[in-house]
């Protein structure tokens, strides 16, 4: 009997790895839909796909169990109106092409885990948001609004669907959190702006715990917070993070340097200064067993050698 196939769509980033990793751990075929696929030693298999158009990997549908989209271009870039517009394009294109190779499939994987993101809220300042909040009305907002319009607009009807707002993940292998710890480790922990914004933050670990339930869990659907349950001020935060490494109070640096600095670096200092308070209502409300549910043991899990 062959094993069950989970396809992957923008697979070959920081969350993807992780996620293959596990469902090929737990005994599934893993294909990762990818603009540059490569020959792997581990047993996954990349295909290529250009994250908006058919092609040859709409067959793996057609044996997959479920399909998981992470598909888009990173927010970590100057957020100018021609990098906006490529975010936004990315996003709704790569959900469009799944949900037509998904309409045409005879037989469609039977769960769609769609990746979208807490920015869906805006700035939500100290106001703590459940699944049932408003979306915001910034621009990366307005980008999550459009990114789940697309997929709620896929009338699939034998297909369970499942949309993840995902928060700042704690990682060791990438997203923000190594460097952070570099500049923390350089005396340069200190909060950022006024350090009273809010990070909803999820070690990766239950992160790819949430996906899997998503994926197994037949009674899951609809729009969910992976989150953890703890959101804590930039502020705390980086204190958290000053005491796991061992050093002293930092000075925090002001709004403008920070923008400044993400603007040397080509990034957008607005990702560090916004502040999003989320709550995981819905996985809370399903029992979801969080093994990192405080931040000082997420933190110790993950920079500690």
């Amino acid at each position: 009997m062959s094993s069950p196939l989970i396809v992957i769509a923008g697979g070959s980033g920081f969350i993807g790895r992780a996620l293959a990793a596990e469902f090929s751990a737990r005994g599934f075929a893993v294909v990762v839909l990818t603009r540059s696929p490569r020959p792997r030693k581990d047993g996954i298999r990349e295909e290529a796909w250009d994250g908006a158009g058919t092609g040859a990997w709409t067959t793996q549908l057609e044996r997959a169990a479920a399909v998981i989209n992470l598909a888009g271009k990173n927010i970590n870039c100057r957020h100018t109106a021609e990098n906006l517009r490529e975010i936004a394009v990315s996003r709704v294109n790569s959900v469009a092409a799944i949900g037509a190779a998904m309409v045409q499939a005879k037989d469609p994987p039977r769960v769609w885990v769609q990746a979208s993101a807490v920015g869906f809220y805006g700035d939500t300042g100290a106001v703590a948001c459940d699944e049932d909040a408003p979306a915001g009305s910034d621009p990366l907002a307005e980008i999550c609004r459009q990114w789940e319009a697309a997929f709620t607009s896929a009338k699939l009807a034998a297909t369970r669907k499942v949309v993840l707002r995902i928060g700042f993940v704690l990682g060791r292998d990438g997203g923000a959190l190594p460097v952070l710890c570099q500049m923390t480790r350089m005396f340069l922990g200190g909060a950022a702006g006024s350090g009273r914004q809010y990070i909803s933050w999820i070690h990766l670990a239950d992160l790819t715990a949430m996906f899997v339930a998503a994926v197994m869990d037949d009674t899951l659907s609809g729009t969910f917070n992976a989150v953890g349950p703890n959101a804590v001020t930039n502020a705390e935060f980086m204190r958290e993070l000053r005491r796991e490494l061992h050093r002293p109070w930092s000075p925090p640096a002001p709004a403008l340097a920070v923008k400044f600095g993400a603007r040397l670096l080509g990034s957008e200092g607005s990702l560090a200064l916004v502040s999003q308070r989320c709550v995981p209502e819905r996985f809370l409300e399903a029992g979801f067993p969080f093994r990192y549910g405080e931040l000082a043991k997420a933190l110790q899990d993950l920079c500690r050698p």
